[in-house]
Formats: C-alpha cells, structure tokens, sequence
C-alpha cells in the first residue's frame, strides 16, 4: 500500500493527454463510439467476458483504465480492476490510483478502493491573491463516481506538494462536483499536522464564475481603541442578476459595524453597486472616563446604463454623515486624510462634434475644527475639548451643459475652426458663514473662434471668444451677506499660442546606456487678453466659472528631452526638464486680487497647483518640472515653484519609484512654505498657506508570489509636527501552495492614535484567512 499523501506512478506509463479538437470527446487515435481498445500480456474471452492478466489496459473514447489485472464485460460494461489501478478520464482531465477499482464503462460510475488522485485547480491571478499551479491531490479509504459527481470518504484534500504537504482539508466525506464546486462535511483544517479550525461544512467553488450563497471565513481580531472584534459574513446569490453581502463585527468595547454590498445587472445594458457601512458607537472612553462618540455611516452607489440612441448614464453617489467617523473606522490612511465627499451623476449623448450632457453633482468638503475645552459660567461645569465638522457643501442639480469641440467651417484663405461652451441650470453653496438660495440660477455660453498661421517652421494659433454669465444671487464681501441682487457678466478672451521650430541634435550614447542619444528643444509662447469682469468680488463662488478675472499676461516655456535609444532598438525619454513663467501686465487682475489675502483665480490655477498670490504682482512663480527615468523600470519627477517676489522655493514635490529584480522602493515629499504671516481672521487667512513638510516612503523586497521571505515598510512623516503619522511593517513567507502575513500598523493622526496588528494566512487559489484584509496588504 503506498504511504499516505503519495501519488504512486501507475503500473503502465499513462499517455500524456492530446489536445481536445472542436467536436468535444474526440481524440487524434481515440476508439471508435461505442468500442474500446483491449490489451494485456495475457488476453482471455469467454462468451464476452476478457481475463487481462498483466499491463492489462481497456481504453474508450472517454476514459482509460491500467491495471495487473482486470476482468471486463462486454456486454454489461462492467470492469473489475486489481493492482496498481490507473484510471483517466479524458473529458473531464481527471486522473485516479487506487488499490481496486469497480467501474461501469458504459454508465460511467464506479467505486475506487485506497483511491488518490489529482485534478488541475483554477488559477485566478489577482493582486494579493498567492496562486500556484500545483494540482489538487486528494486521498481517501474509497471513493464512488455517480455520473458527474465524486464522493470521498475518510479522505484529504490538498494542492501543496506531496508527500509532506503543509495543510491538508481532511473529513469523513467530500462531495465535489469538477468544474463546479465541491463540499467537506465535518472537515478540519491543518497546517502541519496541526488542526487549525474545524467546518461543519467547507463549500469551495470549482466553476469559472462561482456564486453560492453561504456563510464566509469568520474573523476575529484585537484594538486597544475597539476591544475584541469578532466578524461574520454571509454571501447571498439572490438569483444569475443579483446578489449582495452582509458583514457584521462586534467591538466588545464600541459596539456593532454593519456593512451592506448590493450588486445587480438588470440586463445587459446596465448593473450597479450599493455599498453601506455603518457603526452604532458606545463611544471612546477616555481618560476622565467621558465617552466620545464616533459613530456614523457612508453610503455609496454606482450606477451604469446604456439608455439607447446614443444616450448613456452614469453615477457615483457618496454620502458620509461625518468626518469624524471616517477618521476613527476606515482602515487605510488615504481614505483618513481625504476630507472631500463627491457625488455626480450624468446622461450624455455625443454626436459629430456635438455632447449633451445632464448633470447632477454634491460636492462637499470637511474641515475638522477642534473646539477647545473651557469653563462654563452658568454651569460652572468643564466642557472638554472636541471636535466638530465644518461642512462646505456645493450643490448642481440639474444642470445642462451643450458643447461643441473645434469644428472646421472654411478653408479658403486660411483654416477656421470653431467651438462652444454652454451650461444652464442652478446651483447652491452651503457653510457655516453663509448660505446661498436653495437653487440659485446660472446661465453660461461661451463660443469661440480659432485660426492658424504657418511662417517658415513657426505656429501662430490665434483664437477669439466672447463669454456671457448670468447668476441669480451675488456676494457683498462687506457684510459676508448673500443678496439677490443677479450678476450679468459680459467677457471677451484673447489668446495667440506661438509654437516655436524644435531644435534637435543626435549624439553617440554612454555604451551602458544605450547606442544612441537625442536631445531636443521645444520653446514655446503664449499671449492671453480677458476684458469684462467688473464684479469679480460680487459672484459666489461654486466652481471655476466663477474663478475667471481680468488679465493680460504672456508666457514663455522651454522644455528639454532627451530620448535614450537602447541596444535592443527601444527608445524611450530618459529625462525632461520644463521651465513656464508668466509676466502679467495687469498685476492686480482688474481689483481681483486683494491685497494681504490669499486669492485664488482661474488664471493661477491654471499654471500650478500651489496658489501664490499673496497681493497685486506682475511676475508669477518659475515653474520647473523635471522628469528622468534612467531605466525603464523606474522614474522621478520633481515639481517646484520659485517665486522671484519672495527670493525662494516656495513649495517643492518630488517623487521617484523603481522596481528592480525583487527590490521596490517608492518615496514622495512634498514641502510648502510659510509665506506672509498665518494668523487667521474670521474669514481669510492672511498667508498663501499654513507650513507643510511631509514624507511618505515604501521599500519592499520579493512580491506576493515570490516563495520564501518577502518584507516592506511604509510610512508617513509629519516634519512640522515631528510625528509619524501612519506605518506599516509587512513581513510575509510564501511556501508553494500557501503563505503567512505579519502586519503592523500605526495611526495617529487627528483624533487618531492606535496601534494595530493584522496576521493572515493565504492559501493558493483559494483565499485568506485571518484579520489581514487583501486590500490592506502592502504584498
């Protein structure tokens, strides 16, 4: 008998499996329908019953047996295998050993005795997710083929390496069902002979898109800020178009969190996605034994639909009832830090230059005020210190927009193009120190008209636009009053882009960079004239429109790049370097700009991302972006303003990632400085922006597929503050058919402040298990 866990070879060489052609059960060299090819050392018939006796073999169209020895009924189809019992099923690539085998050719069904096997598991490749391509061996005192079904009994199941495989499925009987799913009944788990959970029953689903209703792996876990968590989860597969997913956790010390995932495809044209989230708080004990409450709930939708016609909608809605509640729950730093919510929705049709669009939009931004801790004098009671949303909301429901994009109408003397903007609907500012109208109205068109003039290697593109806005309220930045007073706003826009010839010259490369190099020289030049804005401080301000002013500035760019041709004939940018500036011949931009406060308009906005104007001036910043990528597996890009008015940097961003063999590294800093004084009014602050000074880096060797030992650490650095805000420390060790992760991780940050530790245990084409999710992996 062979040991345990061991696919013993069959007694004849079993033949290597042909591929299947177009008509499925034909093979090149199979029997004919309803025959069957009869071999064996010694070969005996009476009245059409064969006695094989030695590298005896019965093979069919559909499947295959070896054996020492076997005894077949041509009639009844029954066949009676002894001794190194081989048999293969061809449609279905199965492959079986056993001791003894009792087999009906005809009806396909049988029982194998001291049986083990093998089957091809399906790979499924995705992030996170450890896949091999072992098969999956299985074993058991007897098994029983009732047509397409298996059932196991006393049996293991496992796709690690044999004869010492690392975890083993074992139970009383196994129902499996290939290419469809297969069950344990009463099943345990180990790693290493060690039993690790048990399965009343263990449902794992072999089809290519599997959908089975049923409970999920349970999680448990431990915070110093939530207590014990215990998790369970439960699939529903309502029906082939829909299906959702509950998820409920206990914080022993905050209470339950309810997570909710409704999908559903109503017909080939259309599907969407809910997903809710929420968390009845019992709250934070702190340190004078108060409770501060941090619960809430996030709502998110998304929605797709091909209406016809050339229509199309979609959506993507989110409401988060705090800020708060996403600081203290969410589990990834990103999500922690972004204070902005924002829900769109739209139907759109386009159709020669021409797109229609309805749009529905919510915008909302939270900036957490901490309100600090002070005596009450009525009460004569400490109220501790807080903190409480500062909501900014801006609303655009409904709203038409009708545009056309650059459409040629002449070509006589010289090309002529032209294009339109176009919006009407309303729309609402909401925030603590004013409210707009519930629905303010705001109609907006802009056409515009553009050449092009070619003298000797140089482009002239001149263009002209008129641009009429009409809003139903206005601002009185006296009183910080909304009024109902409408704003009509007539613009006219100049603009003449000059395209300079490029220069370029070819060198002889470095021999360890590559054979050829290429340096090349793009300068280029822009005029812009906009006239008509006289009421910049009366408009709302709900999103660009109302950022446009007054201005008559020139730039000049120069850009350098340098393409490195490689010994294998790719050629690629190895390095650029952009320098753009502005000269503004209307420093104050028509009285928009007001002096000792930070202003932003369309026209700064436009050039850089950091606002710098602090009051009237006639020069911008010198913008420079540098880019290299000396391999192609890795690049930097350095983004930094210098400011001729200040005499120094005043913000910098640099980033730079590579992957090399097995070793990832991934940095980022970005750096803001204080400039004017950052002492803050009612209303304005009375500098660009407060200091900032971050780091965030990431260094990793292996990957999530890599065998052995695999590690990464990632963090977030506060500067200004000397604090390290968030970091991961992730060590991972992938065998070949399973893995363990270690992680920890650290918060703190706003009304944050935990230490965290996460374990998970993977096991290949199949998933995780444990308090690691794999969207919180680093591997």
């Amino acid at each position: 008998m062979p040991r345990p866990g061991v696919v013993p070879p069959p007694a004849v060489a079993a033949p290597k499996p042909l591929p299947l052609p177009g008509v499925a059960g034909v093979r090149p060299g199979a029997p004919p329908a309803d025959e069957a090819f009869i071999e064996a050392i010694d070969k005996q018939v009476r009245n059409g019953v064969y006695n094989l006796r030695g590298l005896a073999r019965i093979e069919t169209r559909e499947a295959l047996i070896t054996a020492d020895e076997i005894d077949y009924d041509e009639e009844t189809g029954d066949a009676q295998a002894r001794g190194n019992v081989y048999f293969k099923h061809f449609l279905e690539n199965e492959e079986l050993w056993a001791d003894r085998v009792d087999y009906n050719l005809g009806e396909e069904t049988g029982k194998f005795f001291n049986v083990q096997g093998r089957a091809q598991g399906k790979i499924e490749p995705r992030p996170g997710l450890l896949y091999t391509s072992n098969p999956f061996t299985f074993q058991g005192e007897w098994a029983e083929r009732v047509g397409q079904r298996y059932y196991l009994y006393k049996g293991q199941v496992t796709n690690c390496r044999v004869p010492r495989p690392n975890w083993v499925l074992t139970g009383p009987k196994f129902d499996i069902i290939p290419g469809d799913r297969a069950i344990a009944y009463k099943s345990w788990f180990k790693f290493r002979k060690v039993p690790i959970f048990y399965a009343p029953v263990f449902f794992k689903a072999l089809s290519k898109q599997p959908r089975k209703s049923g409970f999920l792996t349970p999680n448990i876990g431990n915070s110093s800020r939530r207590g014990k968590m215990i998790a369970a989860s439960y699939y529903w597969a309502i029906n082939r178009s829909y299906d959702a997913l509950y998820r409920a956790q206990l914080f022993t010390q905050r209470g339950f969190k309810h997570t909710v995932d409704f999908r559903g495809k109503p017909n080939h044209r259309s599907d969407f996605d809910i997903y809710f989230e929420g968390v009845n708080d019992r709250g934070l004990k702190l340190d004078n034994g108060e409770r501060r409450k941090e619960g809430g709930f996030l709502l998110t939708a998304n929605v797709q639909a091909d209406l016809g016609r050339g229509f199309y909608a979609k959506g993507q809605f989110n409401y988060l009832s705090s800020f708060q509640f996403r600081q203290a729950f969410t589990e990834t730093f990103n999500e922690a830090i972004f204070s902005e919510v924002q829900s769109i929705g739209w139907i759109t049709k386009h159709w020669s230059s021409f797109g229609l669009n309805f749009v529905m939009s919510r915008k909302e931004n939270f900036q957490n005020r901490f309100i600090p801790g002070r005596l009450d004098e009525e009460t004569e009671e400490y109220i501790f210190p807080r903190y409480e949303d500062d909501i900014i909301s801006i609303r655009r429901l409904p709203l038409v927009e009708f545009h056309s994009r650059d459409r040629e109408i002449s070509r006589k003397v010289l090309p002529v193009w032209v294009s339109f903007e176009s919006s009407a609907g309303t729309v609402r500012r909401n925030q603590n120190l004013f409210q707009s109208r519930a629905f303010v109205e705001r109609f907006d068109a802009e056409p515009r008209i553009m050449t092009a003039l070619r003298w000797k290697d140089f482009h002239i593109l001149p263009s002209y636009s008129i641009r009429e806005t009409y809003v139903g309220s206005s601002f009185d930045s006296t009183s910080f009053a909304v009024r109902g007073e409408n704003v009509l706003r007539s613009t006219r826009e100049l603009g003449v882009d000059i395209i300079a010839p490029s220069l370029a010259k070819i060198y002889n490369a470095p021999s360890r960079l590559g054979t050829k190099l290429k340096h090349v020289i793009e300068p280029r030049a822009s005029f812009r004239w906009v006239s008509g804005v006289n009421d910049f401080s009366r408009l709302i301000r709900f999103d660009e429109t109302e950022l446009l002013s007054n201005t008559k500035e020139a730039e000049v760019s120069l850009s350098n790049r340098f393409f490195l041709k490689r010994k294998d004939g790719l050629v690629y940018e190895a390095l650029s370097w952009r320098l753009i500036h502005r000269r503004y011949f209307d420093p104050d931009f028509g009285g928009a700009v007001v002096d000792g406060t930070r202003n932003v308009l369309l026209s700064s906005t436009q050039l850089t991302g950091y606002t710098f104007l602090l009051g009237p001036r006639s020069y911008s910043p010198i913008i420079s972006v540098l880019r290299a990528s000396p391999i192609p597996s890795a690049g930097v890009e350095w983004r930094t303003d210098y400011d001729p008015v200040f005499k120094r940097f005043i913000n910098s961003s640099i980033t730079a990632d590579a992957r090399v063999s097995n070793y990832l590294l991934s940095f980022g800093h970005a750096y803001v400085a204080n400039t004017g004084s950052c002492e803050f009014t009612q209303v304005r602050p009375k500098c660009l922006s407060p200091a900032y000074n971050q780091f965030r880096g990431l260094f990793g060797i292996g990957n999530d597929q890599k065998r052995g030992w695999n590690a990464a650490f990632s963090a977030y650095y506060d500067f200004d503050k000397a604090i390290m805000q968030y970091a991961t420390t992730q060590v991972t060790y992938n065998l070949d058919c399973c893995g363990f992760s270690l992680q920890y991780r650290r918060f703190s940050f706003g009304i944050r402040n935990e230490n965290q530790f996460r374990a998970a245990f993977v096991i290949a084409n199949i998933g995780s298990f444990g308090t690691l999710k794999r969207q919180e992996q680093i591997f």
